[in-house]
């Protein structure tokens, strides 16, 4: 197979450029607006001083150089810019015939396929006295789709949870069952079991100031191994553990490890002592232990160690990450977690790296979501819950199958709905900046039209009624000739730059930019397919255009994969 991308461009380019390594001449390469009917260009400014000639002029005599390139359809020197244009042939086949791959088909090239890297992702750490709330499907989102890319590309990726079990937190919601749960059983979903104590002792502690007090001789007396305390803690993080783990499996999330703060609180303190006698750490008169960060790392200094000999929460998270390390060896670890705590990463890896820490270390931060007004509230009026949200979406998910297709069975229209249901979220989620907030609107997620998850999954099954529509099988044996319409040509054109927004994302963990290119994607083989025929009388050109949207679908189905989504054959 010929495989042709922008590298193949630039290692060709590179045989006539002798002072340029095909790696910058790669990083030159630019994508030509696209209204412009080429697939590369290389402004020829960079290079002129090097090769000592004008940039028109080097233009013109690549232009000459490359004429007899196999698999480019057309060059063409315009002042100082190369347009560079690869035959609609070498894309279509390297699609067709690496399908699952063609995303990553470089990576599997050779004979050996090594592991390019190990990577730990880290999310969602919830707290385990109340359920998982909207923020957390954002963060969850994130962390299985970039492990769904990095996997795709090669890389051996980790998934790990931190359950935040321990503190004052859970003490309230502990408190509140010990005195108002008359020891029931959970009668719902048992992390919303467990919060709405968290809920009650919110409602009551604003009667009764004692009860702070007496939530934090619950945590004394937890820190003590008091044993009806530690039973109830127990069973509470467990019925708030098995609720979690119903959420996870909803959204296809499970976990390689989970740690536990009650199994990590104390520890890290050895690791700082160490970094004391070490000198890289600094005790001060009062016992408090400090890094010192402002000199290297133009950061406030953090305290590591009370004056009275206690951690703090920055202590375990060192301890963690050396866990980690000893529990996956790994090159990279990627922590999901919202933008509140960028100071607290930037701190954590400043004083690893004081440690002599050798890793690669990550901050994937994210903005928060809101709703419209007055949409979705939860009990505590300020938090909405994840598993209302994926209901919500769910039961708009089912009102539109029910309307577009009565005459299917109910099972049937519930598993749609779901599939459909949780596409509309996660797509509307993921198509974000994770740096930025935004708005999600339940109904406009759901809509079959416009920049959602079921308008992808749509062109996706409308591809598939067309070619069985067709009844022919599809192949790579077809007269090329015959792709001339700028439609045609636009859409290949589209297709050819799957390859560079995947590794762009593997570099750069923008995960949003695989939604972004979906809808670019879908959008235009809509404007196709309104002006180009597929199903026809002129049978060869109906078997070019077969080829063209099964190449299409080959790509959808992949960057839905990597999102988590399914695809339907019929919506």
């Amino acid at each position: 197979m010929n495989y042709i991308d922008k590298k193949t461009v630039a290692d060709t380019l590179a045989k006539f450029l002798s002072d340029f390594n095909p790696e910058v001449i790669e990083s030159y390469l630019e994508i030509p607006p696209s209204e412009i009917d080429f697939t590369y260009a290389l402004p020829c400014f960079r290079l002129a001083k090097i090769e000592k000639k004008a940039p028109n002029v080097i233009a013109d005599q690549l232009k000459e150089k490359l004429k007899d390139v196999d698999y480019l359809a057309d060059i063409q020197a315009s002042g100082p810019y190369l347009n560079i244009k690869v035959k609609p042939q070498f894309i279509l086949e390297t699609i067709f015939e690496s399908k699952k791959d063609y995303g990553r088909i470089r990576e599997l090239q050779g004979n050996k396929r090594e592991i390019k890297a190990r990577i730990v992702i880290e999310y969602p750490s919830p707290n385990t006295n109340k359920p998982l709330h909207f923020g957390h499907i954002r963060n969850m989102l994130l962390g299985k789709s970039l492990s769904n890319l990095l996997t795709y590309m090669g890389n051996d990726v980790f998934q790990v949870n931190l359950n935040n079990d321990r503190g004052i937190h859970i003490c309230k919601s502990m408190l509140a069952y010990k005195k108002w749960g008359q020891g029931k059983q959970p009668n719902k979903k048992s992390d919303h079991f467990v919060g709405d104590f968290y809920v009650k002792y919110s409602e009551m502690a604003a009667k009764d100031q004692n009860l702070e007090q007496e939530a934090y001789d619950l945590l004394r007396k937890w820190e003590k191994g008091d044993k009806e305390t530690i039973e109830l803690w127990n069973k509470m993080n467990k019925w708030a553990l098995n609720g979690h783990r119903k959420t996870y499996n909803k959204l296809s999330i499970s976990f390689d490890k989970e740690y536990f703060e009650s199994d990590l609180y104390l520890k890290g303190k050895e690791i700082i002592q160490k970094g004391v006698e070490q000198g890289i750490f600094e005790q001060l008169d009062d016992g408090a232990i400090i890094a010192r960060l402002k000199a290297k790392y133009n950061l406030d200094d953090k305290i590591l160690i009370r004056n009275d000999g206690t951690s703090i929460y920055i202590t375990q998270d060192i301890f963690l990450a050396y866990q980690k390390k000893k529990d996956f060896n790994y090159d990279t670890s990627i922590y999901v977690v919202g933008d509140e705590q960028i100071q607290h990463f930037k701190w954590l890896f400043a004083i690893l790296d004081l440690l002599g820490f050798k890793a690669n270390n990550y901050h994937l931060s994210y903005g928060m979501i809101d709703l419209p007004s007055g949409k979705m509230k939860s009990r505590e009026g300020t938090v909405v819950d994840a598993d209302d949200i994926i209901e919500e979406v769910e039961q708009l998910a089912y009102s539109e199958v029910n309307n577009r297709y009565s005459e299917l069975t109910e099972v049937e229209k519930r598993k749609r709905a779901e599939i459909i249901g949780l596409a509309a979220l996660s797509f509307f989620i993921l198509k974000y900046n994770p740096t930025k907030g935004f708005i999600f609107k339940p109904d406009e997620s759901i809509s079959f039209e416009g920049e959602t998850g079921p308008y992808i999954q749509y062109c996706y099954a409308r591809i598939e009624s067309i070619i069985k529509k067709s009844g022919k099988s599809i192949t790579t044996d077809i007269n090329w000739d015959l792709i001339k319409h700028e439609k045609e040509i636009f859409l290949i054109k589209q297709m050819t730059y799957f390859p560079e927004v995947i590794k762009t994302v593997e570099e750069t963990y923008n995960i949003h930019l695989i939604p972004q290119y979906l809808l670019s994607l879908c959008q235009m083989f809509n404007s196709f397919y309104t002006s180009c025929q597929v199903i026809s009388e002129d049978e060869e050109l109906e078997k070019v255009r077969l080829l063209l949207i099964r190449c299409v679908q080959i790509i959808i189905k992949i960057g839905l994969t990597i999102l988590g989504i399914e695809t339907l054959d019929q919506m």
